[in-house]
């Protein structure tokens, strides 16, 4: 009989027992390549998922039959990730400017412009730290980035079907008035009045030398104070009205796709603002919201062939599972029994390994998804998946903005 204890005794000389070198460990549950999974992530992800069924109203047998249903299937979750994490890595995938992008547009609807409490507010609404937060972001943009590069794009959607989905909802596409923006900023913070100065001066040149043309991504990745943005060209996410400053929005508003605005004199410096789109309120086009429309009729032909893909992941993976733990996505004929079942190491492993791998949080997490209009509510938790089980491409880019 498999003993399941997490604890194990560890004498300095055999054969006493000495107390001081008693280690708890955590259990392993599979081996994934190079990673591991353990039993105590399964069971977070399985209280996750209750609790947030249960802050979703669902009571009585059906929330303990779906948390059943998710729970057989959490080691399958949790393989998947591993595995399209490490393809992502293997396929030299950069997610940056997503990752940038995802955290700059909640930074906007939490309306939070201060850094510092603005990752005070994230590890409020998930019980994360910043970092741990951003990581979890990161490994579900592998995921779906490699899912668009080695599925999706196969799929195609021939052009009448989109047009006619098109013509009949339209209503699906109506948009509010929305700018795009990247940004350079020039820093004052910590400078004296001389110094304040040279910097608005050097401001003023870069817009000049913009408007004559050079290119405004190399101007960014040369000058701009702000790293986050520096590194993704100075993209911003899309602003809607009311969410900046009256004086820069009715700038940024009136002005023309491509436009090198003046420089804005905010709290942080000066921050030069340059319009990289600009959407009317009303129906969208077509041609604007085409490859919208073809992600959405792809999406029931993507699953199946989502699911043959991981199979096809798991058939070159070194996997090993151990008795007691199923993998309900497992590869047919595949061989992934636990094969040194008299070693201690691969069945455990100590709680510091753990805490160095797995980024453990307190509350239920859902990962928001960048690019909808919903806006975070006071006290609500930021929205995480616990697994991309059948992740979709997508792409975007950019970082938290500058605001006053």
């Amino acid at each position: 009989m498999m003993l399941r204890k997490l604890v194990v005794v560890v004498a300095a000389v055999a054969p006493m027992l000495v107390a001081a070198d008693v280690k708890v460990v955590e259990e392993i549950a599979a081996k994934v390549n190079g990673d591991i999974i353990t039993r105590g992530e399964l069971e977070q992800m399985r209280k996750d998922i209750e609790a947030q069924l249960r802050h979703d109203g669902m009571t009585g047998a059906k929330l303990n039959d779906t948390v059943k249903e998710y729970a057989a299937n959490a080691l399958r979750e949790k393989i998947d990730e591993l595995l399209l994490v490490q393809k992502g890595k293997d396929l030299n995938v950069k997610i940056d400017p997503e990752i940038n992008r995802q955290i700059a547009e909640l930074q906007v609807q939490s309306r939070i412009s201060d850094p510092e409490k603005f990752h005070q507010w994230v590890r409020e609404q998930t019980g994360m730290t910043f970092e741990d937060y951003k990581d979890r972001l990161t490994r579900a943009a592998l995921g779906r980035r490699v899912i668009g590069q080695e599925v999706t794009y196969r799929v195609t959607i021939p052009e009448p079907d989109l047009r006619k989905y098109y013509d009949e909802h339209g209503s699906e596409f109506v948009r509010k008035e929305q700018v795009f923006l990247s940004q350079i900023l020039i820093s004052t913070e910590g400078k004296n009045a001389e110094q304040q100065a040279a910097a608005e001066k050097k401001a003023k040149d870069l817009v000049t030398r913009a408007q004559k043309g050079e290119k405004f991504s190399d101007l960014v990745r040369d000058n701009s104070d702000d790293p986050e943005t520096a590194r993704s060209g100075g993209s911003l996410p899309p602003y809607e009205r009311g969410i900046m400053p009256k004086q820069m929005e009715d700038s940024v508003f009136k002005a023309k796709k491509g436009e090198v605005l003046p420089p804005f004199k905010v709290q942080q410096g000066f921050l030069i603002l340059r319009v990289d789109e600009r959407y009317e309120s009303g129906q969208a086009s077509f041609d604007e919201v085409k490859e919208e429309i073809q992600q959405k009729l792809a999406e029931p032909k993507v699953q199946p062939k989502i699911r043959e893909y991981l199979t096809r992941l798991r058939e070159e993976a070194y996997l090993q599972i151990k008795d007691g733990y199923v993998d309900s996505g497992a590869a047919p004929g595949k061989d992934t029994r636990w094969q040194d079942v008299a070693q201690l190491k691969p069945q455990t492993t100590t709680k510091e390994e753990v805490a160095a791998r797995v980024k453990k949080h307190k509350k239920v997490l859902f990962v928001p998804i960048p690019g909808t209009n919903s806006k975070p509510k006071k006290k609500d938790n930021i929205p995480v998946t616990p697994a991309p089980a059948a992740p979709t491409s997508g792409d975007a880019s950019t970082a938290p903005p500058v605001k006053q």
